[in-house]
């Protein structure tokens, strides 16, 4: 995933200049009130990114970051903006596996922050020079990345960071490409619709490895509670992953493979300070070659908005109780449609994680076959299934909401 002519020293620019630039700003503007008090304290900021589906590339250009105590208005005073002068450009995807892109630390004004932006360069014209995407199976050929609300008031993260005086507040941005990039219509028009969330940046997290075979199939690791995807990432070349940073907790490892039955480790405890291996050190996971289903379907929302944002998830339900999601992502955002191919259609294989044991899968024969799709826009969710799908079928799914 190599950047053509953009590559060469660009990560010690950013790991060396961008964090001067954050640095040199100190705490310039200040104001704001919300939960200020004396002193000032050091916000160290990282960037991470969640596996992009479909992509072999996806560039940002950032020009400037911005933090605010307050929900702010654009022209608020209490906006620090730190400018990244030349703007810096960069493939979020060098950044998944536990890799961070460290973007430098700042002295602020103790107090709590609740808005921090990331403000991107726009394309010049229609030229994929900024912001771009790279498909998957189309190598060296970008195509454009609209980035609206980037250009302007800057990519907005809601957050809730304490800066006490003196003290260090560590934080990293979690940018989920998979989400963030929108299909619009079919004229191959590709849209950033971020979803970014800070997360506390700790040594804690999950190691392991799958086979060389679901590496190169294209397999898809995350550690996940109720169904809800905490972190992921995809493997490298050599079959291995890493999760991190992870609150502590306890949670269902999955692993879903395009072609292959989906593997999934339960109460897998992750503690504070420590990485956790799903098994023992050159012991892979594994899951057998399946047929697929396919499923595709509409999301229509009634008035039709300017611009469809609804995700669809597609899940299934374990016998043992536990629910885990196998994809889920925006739907194209002019007509609504999803597609998700590739469904592994055989008995899920299921462990039992047990700290320093191997791991024992059985299949879970009772939930072969049998999903549910699950569409989410604005506050709203509509669940259908459960549904059978067999090798080769294709399963259509509507959901229309008011």
């Amino acid at each position: 995933m190599n950047i053509p002519n953009l590559k060469t020293g660009l990560k010690a620019l950013l790991l060396g200049g961008l964090a001067a630039l954050l640095v040199a700003c100190g705490g310039g503007g200040g104001g704001g009130g919300g939960g200020g008090s004396a002193g000032s304290g050091t916000l160290r900021v990282a960037l991470t990114d969640n596996p992009a589906c479909g992509y072999d590339e996806v560039v940002v250009t950032v020009r400037e970051v911005r933090v605010n105590q307050n929900a702010a208005a654009d022209n608020d005073p209490g906006w620090q903006s730190i400018p990244v002068s030349p703007p810096l450009t960069v493939d979020l995807l060098d950044y998944t596996n536990g890799a961070l892109l460290e973007l430098g630390q700042t002295r602020l004004p103790a107090g709590r922050y609740t808005q921090l932006r990331l403000v991107l360069d726009a394309n010049t014209g229609v030229l994929a020079d900024r912001n771009w995407i790279v498909l998957s199976g189309n190598p060296g050929v970008r195509v454009p990345l609209k980035t609206p609300s980037g250009q302007t008031s800057g990519l907005k993260i809601n957050t809730s960071l304490d800066v006490q005086p003196n003290g260090l507040t560590d934080v990293v941005l979690d940018f989920d490409a998979c989400k963030s990039v929108v299909v619009a219509g079919s004229s191959g028009q590709y849209l950033l619709k971020p979803v970014l969330r800070t997360l506390p940046r700790v040594d804690t997290g999950v190691t392991g490895e799958v086979s060389l075979a679901a590496a190169a199939a294209g397999a898809t690791v995350s550690l996940q509670q109720n169904g809800e995807v905490r972190r992921a990432t995809v493997p490298d070349a050599n079959g291995a992953f890493k999760l991190q940073p992870v609150e502590p907790g306890e949670y269902t490892l999955v692993v879903a493979t395009p072609g292959r039955a989906t593997a999934a480790v339960r109460n897998l405890l992750v503690f504070s300070g420590q990485l956790a291996r799903v098994a023992p050190a050159g012991e892979r996971i594994d899951p057998p070659a399946s047929a697929s289903a396919a499923f595709t379907g509409t999301v229509t929302i009634t008035p039709t908005p300017t611009e469809i944002e609804a995700d669809v998830a597609l899940r299934q339900s374990l016998t043992s109780g536990d629910v885990v999601t196998l994809v889920d992502r925006r739907v194209n955002a002019v007509t609504g449609a999803y597609a998700y191919g590739g469904v592994a259609v055989e008995a899920p294989r299921v462990a039992q994680h047990a700290a320093g044991a191997s791991l024992s899968f059985n299949a879970d024969n009772a939930a072969a076959g049998r999903f549910e799709l699950r569409a989410t826009t604005g506050g709203s969710a509509k669940t259908a299934g459960p549904l059978s799908a067999g090798a080769g079928a294709t399963v259509n799914q509507d959901f229309a909401f008011p």
